[in-house]
């Protein structure tokens, strides 16, 4: 069974974005370390889930910096994008995803192929959670609080528990926590 992996950067705080969505709070100047440790999650990754929201910035986005790095993976990689509002994807190498969450991930789970990548954006990754479908969970917790926001924990029902499997600091602030979830 392919696993799904969470890649997130978070404030110290516990927020994904400001709480209208701002993200200048986040370090950008990543340093080799840490761009190699983001290769490795990525490397084994065939396929790419985001919400709704968020996909309709990101999947632009890299598609207009085909000279950036990691462009490439992430232009190249199917993405499936869970939405009950779109119709059609006008995106190449794009799927919508328009079924119950818990069986669309299940079946993207038990298909052939690599591991599965999920960005965000916070109410996806929250029911995501919720469900307990996150495999693996990478969180890139940045040198910033901003005291309120957009969490991707607020939608558990009870309580979580879960394994640190590695903590990783890197030279430019950044610490990488890396979880799975205890029963696993």
């Amino acid at each position: 069974m392919r696993k799904l992996k969470l890649q997130v950067q978070m404030s110290i705080d516990g927020f994904i974005a400001g709480p209208n969505g701002e993200m200048d709070w986040m370090v950008w100047n990543w340093d080799e370390e840490l761009k190699n440790y983001v290769k490795g999650i990525t490397e084994p990754v065939d396929c790419i889930i985001l919400g709704r929201k968020l996909a309709q910035g990101f999947i632009p986005y890299w598609a207009s910096v085909p000279e950036q790095e990691g462009a490439d993976k992430i232009n190249s990689t199917k993405k499936v994008v869970f939405t009950k509002t779109l119709e059609k994807s006008d995106w190449d190498n794009t799927v919508l995803a328009k079924g119950d969450l818990v069986d669309e991930i299940t079946k993207l789970k038990n298909q052939e192929g690599k591991d599965i990548i999920v960005y965000g954006g916070a109410t996806f990754v929250s029911a995501l959670i919720k469900h307990g479908l996150i495999d693996e969970f990478h969180l890139f917790i940045n040198p910033s609080a901003n005291g309120n926001g957009m969490p991707i924990f607020k939608e558990l029902s009870s309580k979580q528990d879960f394994k640190l499997v590695k903590t990783v600091a890197f030279p430019c602030g950044i610490a990488v926590l890396n979880y799975v979830p205890k029963n696993s």
